[in-house]
């Protein structure tokens, strides 16, 4: 029958040999049709042009019982087809519950990634993580996609950017007096040392004290997440302490590195005022005065990550009384920095912080109010997103004396 040459009559077919199994590439036999499609006659629907040749090879007459004497005396039988000249093969029925069933499979294998910024529709794997107690670490390194094809920029592309930042420090324009005691160092960091302090604060990251999503009692939680150095900042009690309340997790020591890029633009930022005569002093050491850190809090904000205007006022009140400065480096996507003498918004001034630049105020500008309005996506340079795997966000670690 498969061949075509078999030629059967009616009375000659078996019960056995009426419902034949097509085989695994249909799927389904044909034994489960219901009594329905034998009343109704054919239950496929022929091409317009078929040869007598491939009509005997698909459709075979089977007797029909005597009880149905008024309902059409033969129904088709489907086979399937092995020569490449035949007519294309009929598609076996699905019976209502076994397609159902089969599309819950199909929509129960369909599996859906959450991204860190609720407005993208990233594919990235990686979720949510470090919100509180028993969460796994944040991780600040971005995962890798696994749905979409990225085209990586080229060693020659990320060598020439890192030229660019050293040009661009050197220029008139890299230091900045914003105000008495305020001072703004632009691509002051290295891109080599950029990507040393990304890993470093990844690595730190992972460990006990890591960072974590700060929250308050009534629940209200803030837009970024937080690692502490030397000291841990309680949101709750706004005071330092040596180990976090909710897992009793003690934070990492700053490491010496670090601390000697704080000595370095701190010593970059004297210089600079010394050579311009400063701006309401002529006395470097007492606008900025000189700080040993042995508090860090390092924050991650991502493209959604926001921070209102505040004061920096929990240090010691000998730390406070001296105007012991705060030490600030930028790393990753630009951001809106707002700075002001009151917590208003729309008198604060406003500048840019891109990654590399360190900000520095002490002395008469130590308690000003301060905050991070909006991040520009997208905008790190390649050695951050390439060499460091800095995940889209910004890295800003705050130094100060306690």
């Amino acid at each position: 029958m498969a061949g075509g040459d078999d030629k059967r009559t009616p009375g000659s077919s078996s019960p056995s040999s009426r419902w034949r199994k097509p085989g695994a590439r249909y799927g389904l036999g044909l034994e489960k049709r219901s009594s329905e499609c034998q009343k109704e006659g054919p239950c496929s629907s022929s091409p317009s042009v078929w040869s007598k040749k491939a009509q005997q090879q698909m459709v075979t007459p089977v007797q029909q019982s005597k009880s149905e004497g008024s309902l059409p005396q033969t129904v088709t039988q489907v086979q399937p087809l092995k020569s490449v000249d035949s007519p294309p093969q009929m598609v076996t029925p699905v019976q209502p519950s076994e397609f159902v069933d089969s599309l819950c499979q199909m929509v129960g294998s369909v599996q859906i990634s959450d991204s860190l910024d609720s407005r993208s529709t990233s594919c990235a794997s990686e979720s949510v993580v470090g919100s509180g107690p028993g969460a796994a670490p944040f991780v600040i390194f971005r995962g890798v996609s696994k749905c979409s094809v990225e085209v990586k920029p080229s060693l020659l592309d990320i060598n020439r950017e890192k030229r660019r930042a050293k040009e661009l420090a050197k220029s008139a324009n890299a230091l900045q007096h914003l105000r008495p005691g305020m001072v703004l160092l632009k691509n002051f960091l290295k891109p080599d040392d950029q990507v040393k302090i990304i890993k470093q604060c990844r690595q730190l990251g992972l460990g006990t004290g890591g960072f974590y999503q700060p929250c308050y009692k009534d629940g209200a939680k803030l837009s970024l997440r937080m690692m502490c150095l030397g000291k841990n900042w309680d949101p709750d009690s706004s005071s330092y302490v040596d180990r976090r309340p909710f897992d009793g997790a003690q934070p990492p020591k700053i490491p010496e590195e670090l601390t000697k890029f704080v000595k370095d633009a701190i010593d970059a930022a004297h210089a600079f005022l010394k050579q311009s005569g400063g701006q309401g002093t002529s006395n470097p050491l007492k606008e900025i005065p000189l700080i040993s850190p042995d508090i860090c809090i390092v924050n991650f904000y991502t493209t959604a990550g926001k921070l209102g205007l505040h004061q920096d006022k929990d240090e010691t009140k000998n730390s406070l009384a001296k105007n012991l400065p705060v030490v600030s480096f930028s790393l990753g996507d630009t951001v809106e920095f707002l700075y002001g003498d009151a917590r208003d918004e729309a008198k604060a001034s406003k500048i840019k912080l891109e990654s590399g630049d360190v900000l520095i105020f002490g002395g008469q500008s130590r308690h000003i109010f301060h905050g991070v309005s909006t991040i520009t996506p997208k905008t790190a340079p390649t050695y951050v997103t390439e060499e460091a795997k800095l995940r889209p966000g910004r890295l800003n670690l705050t130094f100060r004396q306690y």
